[in-house]
């Protein structure tokens, strides 16, 4: 036999407040393993040595001012720090930078290889190069092709064979257009302050104020911005898209076996 339920059960006395949790005095890294990524981290020690020494020969063989407020030598600032704290990160075991960072590191070297090849170096564009910076020689040449063409293409296959997928974000793309801004108030304002015909004055055709005007330069700097912006968006598309190459099977220490009978 059970004892009765009693008819009348007795209030329970209110809680004057939940207990407080204590911090957990286990660290996050005995949860997740950290996993150290030694090939990446080679890799973008290498391509951060080669960006860095095109940059420093430009330096040598030009003027430190005008060489420095070129956008690919910016960029490929830029992306050499970023490949440096990426390959500590990863040889170290933690966490990546901020995708924010990354991307825009990414972004801006893209955008430096596209220009080039498709407005500069294009013998159908209305802003063709001229002149020795059409055809340079000796180091120059080896520089140029270095800083518009393989360390764009070597921070492309560090993006997609050496980061995970799904970090970029569409919000950011915006954010990602303000250093191209930037760029074009800067460009504007070195112009004003060196002497009209000095050579070299409009580091870029297309932003050349006494050929073209100030009208026609803020026409082609606005479709360049949306060209960017399409660009950014893209890159976020493929981000999210794309397969995960840096994705590993874990070891649980055991193996499941096949049912016997």
């Amino acid at each position: 036999m059970t004892a009765p339920i009693p008819r009348d059960i007795p209030d329970l006395p209110a809680l004057q407040g939940m207990p407080a949790f204590l911090p957990s005095p286990v660290p996050a890294t005995a949860v997740v393993t950290p996993v150290r990524h030694p090939l990446a981290a080679a890799y973008r020690v290498v391509v951060a040595l080669v960006a860095a020494g095109a940059v420093t020969v430009e330096l040598v063989l030009g003027s430190t001012i005008r060489t420095l407020s070129y956008f690919a030598i910016q960029s490929t600032i830029l992306l050499t720090m970023v490949l440096l704290l990426s390959a500590r990160r990863a040889w170290t075991a933690r966490r990546p930078l901020p995708s924010a960072l990354t991307g825009a590191a990414l972004l801006y070297v893209t955008i430096t290889a596209l220009v080039h090849h498709v407005l500069l170096a294009n013998a159908a564009s209305p802003f063709l190069l001229t002149g020795p910076a059409a055809h340079p020689t000796g180091w120059h040449a080896v520089t140029a092709h270095l800083l518009h063409t393989a360390i764009p293409a070597a921070a492309l296959v560090d993006w997609l064979l050496l980061t995970p997928p799904g970090r970029l974000h569409l919000r950011q793309a915006a954010t990602w257009l303000l250093y191209p801004l930037a760029y074009l108030l800067f460009s504007f304002t070195r112009g004003e302050l060196i002497p009209p015909g000095t050579p070299g004055r409009y580091l870029y055709p297309f932003l050349d104020v006494d050929l073209h005007g100030y009208k026609n330069v803020l026409g082609n700097a606005l479709l360049l911005g949306l060209s960017f912006y399409a660009l950014a968006i893209l890159l976020v598309a493929l981000d999210h898209a794309r397969p995960n190459p840096t994705r590993h099977r874990g070891k649980t220490g055991f193996r499941l076996q096949p049912p016997v009978g």
